[in-house]
């Protein structure tokens, strides 16, 4: 009767029905009431059957207090569970298996394993489900040693070819960074399930083995694997990592093939990839599509536009967030203080640093100060910085100092440098990274016997220089270039193309900044050191290789250096190619535009008319650099478009324009008392729309143009 009995809003009455019948139940029927609380996870009537178990003398029933130990476990109630095993007076391997997977269900790996020791001593046989139970303790905990003895225990008892058991070894090797005898361990499997197949690909994934990952995929699709979601949101990640947007694309296809296009965790993947190949457009459609966003969708798409430098976007898309009753967490607010290091924005970097130290749901972290302490010092504040640094409730970190170290060598603050470097050494004292930020910053001021003392310590420590280099996939095929280059099979015709390319640079005025390059030699040979840089090689190649109307997009493994980065603008300029550059640090785009400028008409509000084209190039939407002259300053800013505004008020169109005009724009007042200044040395302000489809409005630019030419 009990058992088909709801236990949801009827719990109360229930419960009453029960006590009521308390003399009349039998074991039975009470050991199913049991069972309907540990599935539907009800705590409340769960705990009075478990008065029922007792008033009925039923805890000495082994089946009875293994079903209670269940019903503890899955509503999340360790210690009561482990109160009813220990009293138990007769245990079965069930109640051994039940408490153990309670424990490393709800994370308490360690006392997982010292039960099952105790188990092992007190001679309870093992079964495959202890062991597999046991096994994803260790991986949560990187327990080599414990799962090595485990995999001889398995073997000693015959059942490593339990496709459960050599699952969860495969997994904690993978996840201990012994691939190979994940590997092995893979191979040698008579049987493989779906989860093995996941666990493996996971395990490359998780080794930075990320070709493997893809090739491992394509054989499991052979051979007629069912695809889950594991499987396909690490694959999905193998290919974020390797930029590689032809997979990501055909993935995207198998994706929604099988159904998994309403998956939270997959479409995460997913957008990770557009976003990290540099197809924000795809990404935000991507994040669009989705009705129903959890919190990690939403951090993932601000952190794309943030890899992006797409501020504007990263802050309108916080605050829809929040609209949508979806609060930030420590994540988001780490993607949109990381958006203002390279925009140069100091007080929105501090209005957000504000907002979550006033926000009382989240608790400021370590990452955070670091990040704004980079906001601060890239902008120039380094002493705003350090002094952060110090009032901070932390200790600060080797990657804050080395923030600070690079923004004291970049705005010349030697003194806090020397301060920034004493404590990055004491931390990380063999980090070549470090020793070599060290070095340039003294060769950037000619200082030489130091760069030479830097330089042996480097070599002393045993610590290498990660060499530089570039790849770009063209056909299918990634190739890749280092500084120098003379190894690959069309070197000669990249060398006449870069040359061609800077001869054409040349006459527009461009010289090689030798002030990237730190090494002791004349002037002209640092020129010629920088023109063989690998970034600029694989973009000849990719000019040479790729059709007109395909983006080039450059990998870099190291940041790009100044001189690079203004090469590849007027690359971009010259040839009227999209360029994008993905280095360790963000993206760089660059590319050619055309601007439509409408005049701002005076009267009682500022509206935006007669649009008239203006070219010019540009590297991502909030840095325009117009190619022509008598331009004084640009402003950017987001608004609605008057079309977009009656498809959501559903207004009339004849309406709108009567009170818009044709295409007209509302811009901000605040925005037009800033630009007032610049308005008084005599000119006119025009609006300059460059719509990115790729964001959750359109940008618009405010650029003052004098009129004298």
């Amino acid at each position: 009767m009990y058992c088909s009995i709801g236990v949801g809003s009827e719990c109360s009455n229930i419960r009453k029905l029960v006590w009521a019948n308390r003399n009349i139940i039998s074991t039975l029927g009470l050991q199913q009431l049991l069972q309907i609380c540990a599935k539907e996870k009800s705590l409340i009537l769960g705990k009075s059957s478990h008065a029922l178990a007792i008033h009925a003398g039923l805890l000495t029933d082994t089946l009875t207090c293994n079903i209670l130990i269940n019903l503890y476990s899955k509503c999340g109630q360790i210690d009561p569970a482990r109160r009813v095993f220990d009293r138990m007076p007769g245990r079965s391997i069930v109640s051994w298996n039940t408490m153990i997977g309670g424990y490393t269900q709800y994370g308490k790996d360690i006392e997982a394993l010292r039960l099952f020791l105790r188990m092992h001593q007190e001679g309870t046989p093992m079964s495959e489900f202890t062991l597999s139970s046991i096994l994803c303790a260790c991986a949560a905990k990187f327990a080599i040693t414990e799962c090595k003895q485990l995999h001889a225990l398995a073997l000693k008892s015959a059942m490593d070819s339990n496709v459960f058991v050599g699952t969860a070894i495969l997994d904690v090797y993978a996840k201990c960074n012994m691939i190979n005898h994940a590997c092995q361990m893979f191979d040698e499997m008579p049987e493989r399930s779906s989860v093995t197949w996941s666990s493996m690909i996971a395990g490359y994934v998780q080794n930075d083995l990320h070709e493997e990952a893809l090739k491992l995929f394509r054989r499991a699709q052979k051979m007629g694997t069912e695809l889950t979601q594991f499987s396909l949101s690490a694959t999905v990640s193998a290919c974020a990592s390797l930029a590689a947007t032809i997979e990501g694309t055909q993935l995207h296809a198998i994706v929604m093939k099988a159904g998994f296009d309403s998956n939270i965790f997959v479409i995460t993947s997913l957008l990770n990839v557009y976003s990290r190949c540099g197809q924000m457009e795809k990404a935000y459609l991507v994040f669009t599509d989705i009705k129903e966003k959890n919190v990690v969708l939403w951090n993932a798409m601000i952190a794309g536009f943030s890899r992006h430098a797409h501020v504007w976007e990263c802050m309108i898309l916080f605050e829809k967030m929040q609209q949508n009753a979806m609060h930030p967490n420590e994540v988001t607010y780490i993607s949109v203080l990381s958006a203002f290091s390279h925009t140069g924005l100091v007080e929105k970097g501090r209005h957000y640093f504000r907002l979550l130290m006033n926000d009382k749901n989240v608790q400021p972290n370590v990452l955070h100060y670091s990040c704004i302490v980079d906001v601060l010092g890239r902008a120039g504040h380094v002493n705003e910085a350090w002094e952060l640094m110090a009032k901070m409730p932390f200790e600060a970190t080797a990657s804050m100092w080395g923030s600070l170290l690079g923004s004291c060598r970049i705005h010349g603050n030697p003194e806090l440098a020397k301060i920034a470097a004493g404590h990055l050494f004491q931390l990380e004292p063999y980090n070549a990274a470090n020793l070599v930020l060290l070095s340039n910053i003294y060769a950037a001021s000619a200082n030489w016997g130091e760069v030479i003392m830097a330089r042996k310590i480097l070599k002393g420590s045993g610590a290498k220089k990660e060499t530089g280099k570039s790849w770009i996939e063209v056909k299918g095929k990634v190739h890749i270039f280092v500084v120098g280059e003379r190894e690959h099979c069309k070197i000669s015709d990249i060398y006449a193309k870069m040359e061609d390319l800077i001869n054409e640079m040349t006459e527009l005025g461009y010289r090689t900044d030798t002030r990237c390059d730190l090494h002791d030699v004349k002037e002209d040979e640092k020129g010629e050191l920088l023109k063989h840089h690998s970034e600029k090689l694989a973009l000849a190649f990719g000019l040479m290789s790729l059709p007109c109307k395909i983006p080039i997009r450059i990998n870099k493994n190291l940041r790009v250096c100044g001189d690079c980065h203004s090469f590849m603008k007027l690359a971009s300029r010259i040839t009227g190619r999209e360029i994008i550059v993905r280095d360790l640090n963000r993206f760089h785009h660059f590319s050619v535009f055309c601007l439509t400028l409408k005049p701002v008409v005076s009267g009682q509000e500022k509206r935006l008319q007669n649009p008239s084209p203006l070219r010019g190039s540009l590297e991502h939407e909030n840095h325009i650099d117009l190619s022509i002259s008598g331009v004084i300053g640009t402003f950017p800013f987001h608004a609605e478009h008057p079309k977009e505004a009656r498809k959501r008020s559903g207004r009339k169109v004849k309406e709108s324009k009567r009170r818009n005009g044709e295409n007209g724009i509302k811009v901000p007042s605040l925005l037009l008392q800033k630009i007032s200044s610049l308005q008084e040395v005599g000119g006119t302000t025009y609006l300059a729309q460059r719509e990115f489809c790729g964001g959750p409005t359109p940008t618009y630019h405010i650029v003052i143009k004098s009129d004298v030419s």
